[in-house]
């Protein structure tokens, strides 16, 4: 069965005037339908721009360089803007960052709402209130009839987040692109909006690509992960293993560094140094300098992301 996203070996370059930047390097990997599967790694490591490269919103200088992204049977790298926009927020949604950036203060949630449903259905203004509406009540906004003509900042946090949440899903999309949808919330906020990702991709049979760098979150609501390091993917595999037993040395480190892993009164772990800049990529394995296994191919050899002994994808030389 073929899947409903697949991305195979997505390449992403910056022209910059004096060289070109390798931002994301041979990026493969699958979401079915239905299928809940996280993007983790630090700031920097290539999550967001994945996101971005399969919807098509990369600005120049940059530019897909090389692989696909097949989405339903279509190459999206192949597409004209205009049936890429027939596809972006329509088949596929995107929930970004921060929701008082997505969201437009000067409008109200009617028109906001309403726009983006006759922008790709084909329904009179009345019947996409009725839309509108209908989905307010599916993220659990409270009199949505009142609701709809607010204004975003008459919203806590975590309702403007349940806000865009309601305007991803107003088309029925097959796949809905998260990226940190829980940043800046608390705690609890943080939960019921995770539990109401996962309910509406039960409900819906909907696709789920969950950007984050918290571990915790992915490991409740998805069912693969994927680690990313400076560009590349470095582990992959079904997420409770992967974060009950991480093969790759960068995994290790950022499940070492939560705060649960530590005992009481003990320093909390850290990688050393940072993840490196783009336009002073290390030769061999990027993660080299950081790691504690280092070794003379590492630095003059790029891993592979391949199957190893225990069934899981690791881009490694010392894990065998």
């Amino acid at each position: 069965m073929q899947p409903l996203l697949q991305v195979q070996n997505l390449c992403v370059e910056f022209a910059m005037r004096n060289q070109v930047l390798r931002a994301l390097r041979d990026v493969s990997f699958t979401v079915g339908k239905g299928e809940r599967v996280g993007l983790v790694g630090e700031s920097g490591a290539g999550k967001t721009l994945t996101g971005f490269s399969i919807l098509n919103l990369i600005s120049k200088p940059g530019y897909i360089s090389g692989g696909s992204i097949l989405f339903e049977g279509n190459d999206l790298a192949d597409l004209t803007i205009e049936q890429i926009r027939d596809i972006r927020g329509n088949r596929i949604s995107m929930i970004f960052q921060d929701p008082m950036m997505t969201l437009n203060p000067v409008l109200t949630i009617r028109t906001q709402m309403v726009e983006t449903i006759l922008a790709h259905k084909n329904v009179s203004e009345k019947q996409a209130e009725e839309i509108a509406l209908d989905k307010l009540r599916r993220v659990y906004i409270p009199s949505p009839e009142k609701r709809l003509n607010q204004y975003p900042h008459e919203f806590s946090g975590g309702m403007r987040q349940r806000i865009v949440i309601a305007i991803s899903l107003l088309t029925d999309p097959g796949l809905i692109i998260a990226d940190e949808p829980t940043t800046a919330l608390d705690v609890t906020i943080q939960a019921e909006i995770m539990d109401l990702l996962l309910e509406l991709c039960r409900d819906d049979d909907m696709g789920l690509l969950l950007i984050t760098h918290d571990l915790a979150v992915v490991s409740e609501v998805t069912q693969k992960i994927a680690v990313m390091y400076a560009g590349r993917i470095v582990e992959m595999g079904e997420t409770r293993s992967v974060v009950d037993s991480p093969e790759h040395p960068y995994t290790k480190g950022l499940i070492a560094a939560l705060p649960q892993s530590c005992e009481k009164g003990q320093r909390l772990l850290q990688i050393p140094g940072i993840m490196p800049s783009l336009a002073n990529l290390p030769s061999g394995c990027s993660f080299h300098p950081r790691c504690e296994l280092c070794q003379d191919i590492c630095k003059h050899e790029v891993p592979v992301l391949e199957t190893k002994a225990s069934g899981r994808q690791v881009a490694c030389f010392m894990v065998k």
